[in-house]
């Protein structure tokens, strides 16, 4: 993961090596979740937003470009 600023908004950057991919696993690889049933619990609850909207499918499909916000932390997909 790379830090980067983004109108003034610290955005982590996220490297994934293939497209698209579960939102809960990145939550579980990047160690944002401790397991992929946290991750799930998390997303199912509404307390994650994907591209600026609540998200609650666990196995929605990620994507290069595509932004994740989490406990006031932004993530940034992109492909590696």
């Amino acid at each position: 993961m790379q830090s980067v600023e983004t109108e003034k908004i610290l955005m982590t950057e996220v490297e994934i090596n293939k497209e698209p991919v579960e939102l809960y696993k990145i939550l579980k690889f990047e160690g944002i979740a401790s397991s992929g049933g946290e991750a799930k619990s998390i997303i199912a609850g509404g307390l994650v937003t994907v591209n600026g909207e609540v998200e609650t499918r666990k196995r929605k499909k990620m994507s290069a470009g595509d932004t994740i916000e989490f406990a006031s932390e932004k993530y940034l997909l992109r492909l590696a």
